[in-house]
């Protein structure tokens, strides 16, 4: 018998992607990650100022407290709670929304006749892009006090349903790449692949991946959005309150999709693996195409609806975008899978599939450049959001892992030039082909359905060790084993150990097809951590949303009623972690006793440093310096009471920061007393 293998040899023609092309597209991606700044965008409701603000001492109660977002959010009844030194509500109900053309402003009553002290606001809400967001900040009436109340250390959508949830989140990406990818790559690049058992588990797996994930996702959402604890997964009256928010809509429209993906995938590895007249096939092929392609459009879009693109600039561009981004990503990744599947498990795959492949993840990458370009605009839009904040920091944390892809990815195209199918041996091609004779001899009895698409690796490889015994080219079971079931049975597994020995000598040998699979598997391994990241980064307030919160934090303001003085300077001490910002109040900002509160918050939060020192300095009057060396009350905040300031003028604010042994750093402000 005379089989036709593939078999790897040199090859006069080579499709390398050029170093060129490489460049480009790198560049591209690095690129699209700064441009100019636009309006504000997008994601991740933030918390842009207050009244009162954070630390701020009044002269009177106010009526209401009053907090500005940077986008619209989802508030319940217990979202701002206003806390007096004891614990005690001091607002009296719901919040009401206080927007008027203008910025998002939420406000909360509080209840007559309040006492003087240190007051606590905690705040919860769902931002827009479906993200749990939180805080707390405090002020004080007539003077600050001792409070019972403790500042909440943990975020919204923390712990450990927050962890659950990222987990189903990661899943849910990684079985929407499997399915969707490996699907594509079936219909695109290798249509017998549709009758391999490697592959067909990949992609059903896929599904199973994508449902649970998205079932877990649905469980969770409420705990994960409200109090945090993992029993209220189950609560009903929760779960109907998920089903008519924007996310939960989301995610059930997800699972009816996934509902119709799984009578593709029965299809697709069934009547289309048994088709055997071409026309029928490529008919067939035309509506899983078209049919498949419709589910991956729907599914992609369930991201896009409820998260990031569907919120902020350019919501209408964003989510198509973002549909086309995704897509990309799974018919690169998916199929980068499915290829190293084909690769170790399927033997036979050809030169030309392995091609195919490479022009559709070429494809890929250069929409994946495209719509990464726009994302990360409207995601960052400046240079210091790229390297000041977290956001920024992993966006070029995963365009470093997309570089070290595509460099990989260009051995991998070397060595996909130098594939090229040719008659081999038959004495040496007939142990090679015996799996796949096994397989064949098994495909028609695996039925249509998802469930039995599903069944274990093990119990194919039984089954395939069983059907072994059967391979032409393979002396049959002796007469004495024919009467002995137990016998012929371990004969069999014998003998599929050695064919199964034979195919791994005969695949080693292969020079280019072990390279390719090398290069291949490092991708994979590559694409793995960078799924990893990117999920990271859709659950991160972009870094365009977290500097303009900072600016509405750390503005300084006006002098409030009773005069008193809020400033902001910015400092940099040129050490390491030396960068932050001072933010200080003086009250009542009048000749006398003064108490001053200063903070220092740094990127990633209250900064706590070795020392801070203040001094004033009446220039006009030779007065001065006049030291004050405030006390640490809390991690970055400190404070000084019966401030001594003898007269009213301009007088001048220096601020001493030492944030280590050698590094410390001097600002100046001009601060108006009395």
């Amino acid at each position: 018998m005379t089989a036709t293998a593939p078999h790897f040899g040199p090859s006069p023609i080579r499709r390398p992607l050029t170093a060129a092309a490489l460049l480009a597209v790198l560049i591209s991606v690095l690129f699209g990650m700064v441009l100019a700044d636009a309006s504000p965008a997008s994601a991740h409701a933030a918390l842009t100022g207050s009244d009162p603000q954070d630390g701020a001492v009044v002269a009177t109660a106010p009526e209401e407290v009053a907090l500005t977002f940077s986008e619209q959010i989802a508030v319940s009844d217990d979202s701002i709670r206003v806390l007096d030194p004891s614990g005690e509500r001091a607002d009296t109900g719901a919040p009401r929304e206080l927007t008027d053309g203008g910025p998002v402003r939420y406000g909360v009553a509080l209840h007559s006749g309040l006492p003087d002290g240190t007051y606590t606001v905690a705040w919860q809400a769902v931002s827009a892009d479906s993200h749990p967001v939180s805080g707390a900040f405090t002020f004080s009436i007539g003077a600050p006090s001792d409070t019972t109340v403790a500042l909440p250390s943990d975020e919204a959508g923390g712990g450990l349903v927050g962890t659950l949830y990222g987990i189903a989140r990661y899943a849910a990406y990684a079985g929407f790449i499997l399915l969707a990818g490996g699907s594509a790559f079936v219909l695109a690049c290798w249509r017998r692949g549709a009758g391999e058992r490697p592959l067909q588990r990949l992609v059903v797996r896929g599904w199973i991946t994508l449902t649970a994930a998205t079932l877990v996702m649905l469980l969770l959402r409420n705990p994960y959005t409200g109090s945090g604890k993992l029993a209220d997964a189950f609560d009903l009256d929760g779960l109907q309150a998920v089903l008519d928010t924007k996310p939960g809509a989301a995610l059930v429209s997800r699972l009816l999709l996934l509902g119709a993906s799984a009578l593709f995938v029965a299809v697709l590895f069934g009547a289309y693996a048994k088709r055997e007249d071409e026309k029928e096939k490529q008919d067939l092929t035309f509506g899983l195409t078209v049919g498949g392609a419709v589910l991956a459009i729907g599914i992609a879009g369930t991201w896009a609806l409820a998260e990031h693109a569907s919120t902020g600039l350019q919501p209408g561009i964003a989510m198509p975008v973002d549909v086309a981004h995704l897509l990309a990503v799974a018919a690169w990744l998916g199929g980068l899978a499915a290829l190293l599947v084909a690769l170790y498990r399927t033997p036979h795959i050809t030169a030309d599939a392995v091609r195919r492949f490479s022009r559709v993840a070429f494809g890929s990458v250069v929409v994946l450049a495209a719509t990464g370009l726009y994302q990360s605009w409207r995601q960052v839009g400046s240079w210091s959001a790229l390297t000041g904040t977290w956001y920024g920091q992993l966006l070029l944390v995963k365009a470093g892992l997309v570089a070290a892809i595509l460099a990989v990815a260009w051995f991998s195209r070397r060595w996909t030039g130098r594939l090229v199918d040719t008659a081999v041996d038959a004495s040496v091609d007939t142990a090679a082909d015996a799996p796949v004779d096994a397989s064949v001899g098994t495909r028609g009895t695996g039925g249509t359905d998802v469930a039995a698409l599903a069944g274990t690796a093990e119990a194919t490889e039984v089954s395939e060790a069983a059907k072994a015994a059967e391979v032409p080219g393979v002396a049959e079971v002796p007469d004495a084993a024919a009467s002995d079931p137990e016998r012929a049975a371990q004969l069999a597994r014998q003998r599929a150990a050695l064919t199964a020995t034979r195919n791994k000598r005969v695949r080693d040998a292969d020079t280019e097809r072990s390279g390719l699979r090398r290069s291949v598997l490092m991708e994979a391994g590559v694409a793995v951590v960078l799924l990893a990241v990117t999920t990271v980064l859709t659950n991160t307030e972009p870094g365009r949303t977290e500097e303009e919160a900072a600016r509405g934090n750390t503005a300084a303001t006006a002098p409030v009623a009773g005069g008193q003085v809020n400033l902001s300077l910015p400092f940099d001490t040129g050490g390491q972690n030396g960068k932050g910002t001072v933010r200080l109040d003086i009250s009542p900002a009048r000749s006398g006793a003064n108490d001053v509160h200063l903070w220092i918050d740094g990127p990633d939060g209250p900064m706590d440093v070795p020392e801070v020192k203040l001094a004033f300095t009446l220039e006009s009057k030779d007065i001065g310096p006049l030291p004050v060396v405030p006390d640490r009350l809390a991690p970055g905040h400190w404070t000084a009471s019966d401030v001594q300031i003898p007269m009213a003028g301009d007088w001048k604010l220096a601020v001493t920061v030492r944030t280590s042994d050698i590094d410390q750093t001097t600002i100046d402000e001009n601060v108006k007393i009395g």
